[in-house]
């Protein structure tokens, strides 16, 4: 039985099945999460014999870290094999039947640490793929191949806090913009983060931690009715119906006018914002008309902002935005009363950066790969 991904109330439950009070749940639950230990054999303050019986009949799986890529920015991309689940089946049915998940298929997924002076930001995956298909995209290119479960989800930011212990700051930031479209895997991710923001757990504020969609209406609307929930981000990417048909064809069954009401209805604190974030394409998506109409779409949504993220290469058919268009969009958000940011994403060498999660394997020539 795995361990990693269940809540304090199942670990209580299992303990009690186990002939243990329910209060060593309470002990495994802080030991996995807050400590951060994995091998239960060290978790002292349970007692011999449960621990024995445990390491019989329960496992902590941690993915295998296939490779490591470190950027010349000090980001470093984890490239984590997860191994077979047979029975592990996707909630999504849209399109083709190459979308669906194969479940039968061995996984593979990317997660990327960010260090700062101030934080550490780490980006994790939520399904192994993504059937979504932008076509901006590298990831899309792969299809979908499974959901991640929960605990799969936790530990892609708990090995990297692990491993980085000793540089960590006392800041934490997660964004759910890996692989995959978060809420698809809707039951799973929230399983993960009610661990990621439970004080008694991993710990993180809300506030700081992140979920990106594409714009999946109903998802947003449950997520919505969440007591504790991140932050929310939407992928706009297109001005325009017609635009976004093209680049995000998850579009066509969520239009804009769909998608807009519910972040228009989506609760937020006194100081949060829906983030939208927009990736420029380079003669696509980024001219002035574009801004003007984006700053349109946000008149009437309350507290937003935007983010401006130029193109990162890759192997497909588009071209980075010219400084020039970068500054033009930029200026055009703000005299509109629009909050916008521009950001540059990290990790651009090691195929890291947003967009750019293919499972690539990059020329070690050009920046260092650690064992």
């Amino acid at each position: 039985m795995e361990l990693l991904g269940k809540s304090r109330e199942e670990l209580r439950a299992l303990s009690v099945e186990m002939g243990e009070p329910a209060y060593r749940g309470d002990q495994l639950y802080r030991a996995m999460y807050a400590e951060r230990i994995f091998d239960l054999a060290r978790v002292t303050n349970l007692p011999a014999a449960f621990r024995e019986k445990l390491a019989a009949e329960t496992t902590v799986t941690l993915p295998t870290v296939r490779q490591r890529y470190q950027s010349s920015d000090g980001s470093v991309r984890y490239l984590l094999g997860l191994g077979d689940k047979k029975d592990f089946t996707t909630e999504f049915t849209e399109d083709t039947e190459k979308k669906k998940a194969t479940s039968k298929k061995l996984a593979s997924v990317e997660a990327v640490f960010m260090p700062s002076e101030a934080r550490q930001t780490i980006c994790i995956s939520t399904q192994a793929g993504c059937a979504v298909d932008c076509q901006f995209c590298m990831t899309a290119q792969l299809g979908l191949i499974r959901n991640l479960s929960a605990g799969e989800i936790l530990a892609q930011v708990l090995l990297p806090l692990e491993e980085h212990q000793e540089t960590l700051t006392p800041q934490s930031n997660v964004v759910l913009m890996g692989q995959g479209e978060p809420l698809l895997n809707f039951d799973n991710v929230m399983a993960a983060m009610r661990i990621l923001l439970d004080q008694s757990g991993i710990g993180l504020a809300p506030k700081h931690v992140t979920l990106s969609t594409s714009g999946i209406v109903p998802g947003i609307e449950k997520l919505a009715q969440e007591k504790v929930r991140p932050k929310l981000a939407i992928s706009l990417n297109a001005s325009n119906d017609a635009q976004r048909d093209v680049l995000m064809p998850i579009n066509k069954k969520y239009p804009l006018s769909k998608l807009l009401a519910a972040c228009r209805n989506f609760p937020r604190g006194s100081r949060e914002y829906i983030t939208f974030e927009y990736v420029l394409l380079g003669s696509v998506n980024d001219t002035a008309e574009d801004a003007r109409r984006v700053a349109r779409l946000m008149a009437d949504l309350g507290r937003v902002k935007v983010n401006l993220i130029p193109w990162n290469p890759g192997s497909l058919p588009y071209k980075e935005p010219s400084a020039a268009s970068i500054e033009r969009f930029h200026k055009i958000l703000l005299e509109k009363g629009i909050p916008a940011f521009t950001r540059y994403s990290r990790g651009r060498d090691v195929m890291a950066a947003c967009g750019q999660l293919s499972l690539t394997e990059v020329n070690s020539s050009q920046f260092t790969v650690l064992s």
